[in-house]
């Protein structure tokens, strides 16, 4: 039986849910293939006693039938109970029979895809908000728990709600892919021993989400793992692109034509560059379908040094739909050795850049962890500076603002061995410092801090400009 790998913070949320002495109401969500049904049921595996699961698009008469089916397995009946003609007829029949059960002990009630559960018109969250108020938020050893993909819709109806749900869930998680450290850790649960490389390099394929490295196989390279994923007839992750967003959003193709205007602006976008660049009716909605792809994982912002939150910079920051749109979505070359072609053209240095740097961007933690700074405060962003013509700009991947009066500049370099620091590199890395010190007119003191998978060669350029460096090892940390 396949064991639960990671998610420590969100066990011990979890576990002190089950313990608490009063009702709870759990909302989780994540995208798709993110492991949201497999945490739940390992945490609360022997006290789940009704678990029902939501079908994209079925009608509240299927939905309400799969409901019946759900409770007759709960009541272990050999015989078919009616289907509810109504979802509060449906919760009625629910609270009478777990009514016996949650006098016992502890009893854990799971509705998965939740949002797909609430089809048009069919009063579906009335009757749940009725059912919580009313009968579920006076049991006390009754933990309610909901799940759904569609993390926008939990949020704005679950989370935000301005009903009878209002300010009544309890406990919120925001599941996130796997860490490196997380992936090294689930991949050797399942016997696939490969070097950190190999990880990192299947990790800017496809990010860390368990359901796609589930599919890697013992014994075989990360070369050949993307082959057969991504370049194959058979290839499960090479149509996932379109099922991925069409499962989450009712109108995926806003949120489709935003993610490939980002993947096209490589460094990030404002809100107004979004828009006037985008194709959407209006700002407001712009601004719904970026909230939305961020909520769900894709999308990452960050509010610029020295500017302010209405000038938020966003980035495609989802591995496997840089990935796709990179290298298979036009892509005709299939079968085996594909992938190794396509890694020593150019393509794959631009690539692999970029990917590395959005990796790092989700492993900030684990940088300061290896500059020694966790306990210090720090604000993480970007900076861009765009001269006017004939003069020198600038573009900082990451920036450390340390509450000790210092700032890391990181550059962040991707490379297949140590990387080394030209007399031309050397001198854009000085000219950046120069004209971030200028223009933003800041009294820290600047430490120039090099990112990169091997570390730096230690030569003249190294020593004279470089305070600090972190190598990939460190992020697996």
């Amino acid at each position: 039986m396949e064991q639960l790998t990671g998610r420590l913070q969100e066990r011990k949320i979890l576990d002190a849910a089950l313990k608490s002495s009063g009702a709870e109401l759990i909302a989780v969500y994540g995208r798709r293939r993110i492991g949201k049904t497999f945490l739940i049921r390992k945490v609360y595996e022997k006290y789940i006693q009704f678990e029902f699961t939501g079908v994209h698009k079925a009608t509240m008469q299927e939905q309400l039938e799969g409901f019946s089916f759900a409770l007759k397995k709960t009541l272990n009946s050999p015989i078919d109970i009616a289907v509810p003609k109504t979802w509060v007829a449906a919760f009625h029949l629910l609270e009478n029979t777990l009514q016996p059960i949650v006098k016992k002990g502890k009893t854990v009630i799971f509705f998965d895809e939740f949002p797909w559960i609430h089809t048009q018109k069919s009063n579906f969250l009335t009757a749940f908000e009725h059912f919580w108020n009313n009968w579920a938020s006076r049991q006390p050893n009754l933990k309610v728990v909901i799940c759904g993909s569609a993390a926008s819709w939990m949020i704005k109806n679950i989370v935000n709600n301005k009903g009878g749900l209002h300010n009544r869930v309890s406990i919120r998680i925001k599941l996130l892919p796997f860490t490196l450290n997380e992936t090294e850790a689930y991949l050797k649960s399942r016997s696939v021993k490969l070097d950190r490389y190999q990880l990192l390099q299947l990790y800017m394929a496809m990010g860390g989400v368990p359901h796609y490295l589930k599919a890697i196989q013992k014994g075989e390279s990360a070369t050949q793992a993307i082959d057969r994923l991504f370049f194959t007839k058979q290839g499960v992750l090479k149509d996932e692109f379109k099922i991925l967003y069409e499962s989450l959003y009712d109108n995926a193709a806003h949120h489709v034509s935003v993610i490939r205007l980002l993947y096209g602006a490589g460094k990030g976008m404002t809100r107004n560059e979004i828009i006037n660049l985008s194709q959407l009716s209006s700002g407001g909605t712009t601004t719904n379908v970026l909230t939305e792809l961020e909520e769900s994982g894709f999308v990452s912002s960050s509010i610029p040094f020295d500017k302010t939150s209405k000038e938020l910079v966003y980035r495609l920051t989802d591995e496997y739909s840089l990935f796709y749109l990179k290298f298979v979505e036009r892509s005709r070359a299939t079968g085996a050795g594909t992938w190794l072609r396509i890694s020593e053209g150019n393509s794959f240095k631009s690539w692999s850049g970029y990917a590395f740097e959005a990796i790092c961007l989700k492993h900030v933690p684990q940088i300061k962890k290896a500059l020694n700074i966790k306990n210090i405060y720090t604000e993480e962003s970007v900076w861009r500076y765009v001269p006017g013509k004939g003069k020198p700009g600038a573009q900082i991947d990451l920036l450390l603002d340390r509450r000790d009066r210092c700032i890391n500049i990181c550059e962040v370099k991707f490379a297949t061995d140590e990387f080394t620091i030209t007399k031309k590199y050397a001198d854009e890395l000085l000219q950046k410092k120069t004209v971030f010190a200028d223009k933003t007119k800041t009294k820290k003191t600047i430490f120039l801090t090099m990112i990169t998978t091997y570390g730096v060669t230690d030569n003249t350029y190294y020593q004279n400009l470089i305070e600090n460096e972190v190598a990939m090892d460190d992020l697996f940390g």
